[in-house]
């Protein structure tokens, strides 16, 4: 795979002059301790503890380089968002298959930082929690042949 056939879109347009995306897949657990039946012999498996799978989440970053045109979801376009301070559909997709994510749903910008270091170019990099359900197909994370 090449990570340039993975892109991240915000609202309606993949992110602009994308330098890279991280999608991150998170559980929460609860630790369960359950006592051995009263006929079973004390033994050290009973000191063992099961876990319990008790939310599920995802978070996706991306970076990317500011541009003063920018076609695509830039940082203009995502600051805009932002400032609303409501979710946003996003969605993350292999190449030519944004008709069909990997990874779709509502999102909340929870943070966007600016970079502008005298004399290089202006970066962005957001972080987006997924607001809600959303939609993980694996089958959909390779680009079109």
């Amino acid at each position: 795979m090449n990570g340039s056939d993975l892109l991240i879109k915000v609202g309606d347009n993949a992110t602009g002059h994308s330098t890279s995306h991280t999608a991150t897949f998170t559980t929460d657990t609860k630790e369960v301790a359950v006592k051995p039946p009263a006929s079973e012999a004390k033994s050290s498996a009973s000191l063992y503890k099961g876990k319990r799978v008790t939310g599920l989440k995802v978070q996706l970053k991306c970076e990317g380089l500011s541009v003063y045109a920018e076609t695509e979801a830039g940082l203009k376009d995502i600051l805009g968002k932002w400032k609303v301070g409501e979710s946003v559909e996003c969605a993350a997709i292999a190449r030519e298959h944004d008709a069909t994510p990997y990874v779709s749903g509502k999102f909340i910008i929870s943070t966007l930082d600016v970079s502008a270091p005298a004399g290089e170019d202006v970066t962005y990099s957001v972080t987006l929690d997924n607001d809600g359900p959303v939609t993980v197909d694996e089958t959909k994370i390779e680009p079109a042949a």
